[in-house]
């Protein structure tokens, strides 16, 4: 009896295709370019909302004492008045979006809706090159074999981008915006830009001053894009089917972006308040600027904002991921990859 070996034929063999990387681990230092780019445009098409946004979270009122006085005392002969009642009453200079806009440019002109967008524009640039290059970087190492990530990775990377964003760039830069949009208010100005806002903060309060509202900002940002990239990368799998090699229509991007901003500004609002008031230098703490936010203005006065901060926000990211991935695939015709 002779032992037949057989040989597999070409034709009943299934080679497996070598696991295709990450889209992201092949970028490299493009997403950070891109991510720059990306950034400088934005800012340009939505600061005017930010600006209104921070106005409205500032405008705590003004406390006004008015005289109330009583009808004449009775039985008297003389016609006099009596009881004379103080009572504070609490006068707020906008009473909404709309009436930010007109007392702006009224007041300021068009350019007083740009106020603060110098030091944005300069902080932002760096910001979404850190923010798409480290989200990036982090996908590349934590990504499966189709190049996807789990729903709790995507969160992971998504709250270590803004955790990176918020130490190395977003506190001292909102900072700056907040104290020069705040400084507007003033008859007499302090600040004559960002540059002197910032030697001046240095100088009065040390360089700390720059990081008043850390705790709260490092919260925010980190939150903030761990729903946002979490919630896009989500709705990017799913239209997809999890192949990424298919690419999502620039419509559906934006809407995609959008959605994401809207559910991150739902979810820290409150957060973006304590920060705000905090760097405009008016509380010791987070911690005591929550209390009188509650205290003074209950929780409507931790949404204060919201509407505006939404719309810009939805803008901002659903244009976001639209010139990101615009930019994206440029660099493919212009910087191709080795």
């Amino acid at each position: 009896m002779s032992a037949i070996q057989t040989h597999p034929t070409a034709a009943n063999v299934r080679l497996r295709e070598a696991p295709q990387l990450a889209l992201s681990t092949k970028r490299g230092f493009k997403s950070i370019v891109a991510g720059g780019l990306t950034g400088g445009i934005n800012i340009c098409i939505v600061f005017p909302t930010e600006f209104i946004k921070t106005q409205l979270q500032l405008d705590s009122g003004r406390n006004i004492m008015t005289a109330h006085h009583s009808v004449m005392v009775p039985y008297s002969s003389t016609l006099s008045w009596s009881h004379s009642v103080l009572q504070s009453k609490n006068l707020k200079l906008y009473n909404g979006s709309v009436d930010v806009v007109k007392k702006t440019i009224k007041e300021k002109g068009l350019k007083g809706m740009y106020r603060g967008v110098s030091v944005l524009l300069c902080g932002t640039v760096p910001t979404y090159s850190i923010r798409f290059g480290v989200f990036d970087f982090l996908k590349g190492h934590f990504c499966g074999r189709d190049g996807n990530l789990s729903p709790l990775a995507r969160l992971g990377c998504g709250m270590g981008t803004g955790v990176a964003e918020a130490v190395l760039l977003v506190t001292w830069v909102e900072t700056l915006k907040v104290r020069l949009i705040s400084d507007q208010k003033k008859k007499v100005p302090l600040y004559r830009g960002p540059v002197h806002a910032a030697s001046s903060i240095i100088r009065n309060e040390g360089p700390f001053g720059l990081y008043k509202g850390f705790t709260p900002t490092v919260l925010k940002q980190g939150s903030s894009q761990a729903i946002r990239f979490s919630v896009m990368e989500s709705l990017r799998s799913w239209y997809t089917g999890g192949d990424i090699n298919k690419s999502v229509p620039k419509p559906f991007v934006a809407m995609f972006g959008a959605v994401a901003g809207g559910a991150s500004v739902l979810g820290n609002t409150p957060v973006d308040v304590v920060k705000t008031r905090m760097q405009n230098g008016s509380y010791s703490s987070s911690v005591e600027c929550a209390r009188q936010v509650a205290r003074n203005e209950g929780v409507r006065g931790f949404y204060k904002g919201c509407l505006p901060r939404m719309n810009r926000v939805c803008l901002e990211v659903g244009l976001a991921f639209v010139i990101y991935d615009t930019v994206m695939e440029v660099f493919k015709t212009v910087w191709p990859s080795k």
